[in-house]
């Protein structure tokens, strides 16, 4: 199980001015977190995991590996340091979960038949538009 305090032990916050609503507010108030993770040097996992990481989550890493989230949902620091805290960790958790391989299977005959029978209606429908010579 991955103890979550010790990531966040190694991220560091940055706060920046967010746009959006909010007024002459917004012009004051440095409520945009951004939350910075350095994969390459995090002590957590090990290493094969960090490459997994690395490959999986190479969207919202730069060149020098660095994983990084920002958050600007609401007019407060707090919340938003909250919110880019839930969102790294709903990141580790897909990024670490494997996928199950498919099972191949076949289409079932009853709806093999029931696509060939409305290809049958829609082609008499299509026929009835023509026009009849006498």
């Amino acid at each position: 199980m991955i103890n979550f305090e010790d990531i966040l032990n190694e991220c560091k916050f940055k706060t920046a001015r967010s746009g959006g609503a909010g007024g002459q507010h917004v012009n004051k108030v440095e409520t945009k977190v951004e939350l910075y993770w350095d994969l390459s040097a995090t002590q957590v996992f090990p290493e094969e995991i960090k490459e997994m990481l690395r490959v999986k989550l190479a969207s919202y890493t730069d060149s020098a590996s660095v994983l990084r989230i920002s958050s600007q949902k609401t007019r407060s620091q707090v919340k938003n340091k909250l919110d880019a805290q839930a969102k790294l960790k709903k990141l580790i958790e897909q990024a670490l979960t494997k996928k199950k391989k498919r099972k191949p299977t076949r289409i079932p005959s009853s709806v093999k038949e029931k696509r060939i029978q409305v290809k049958r209606i829609k082609s008499e429908h299509k026929q009835n538009r023509k026009k009849i010579r006498w």
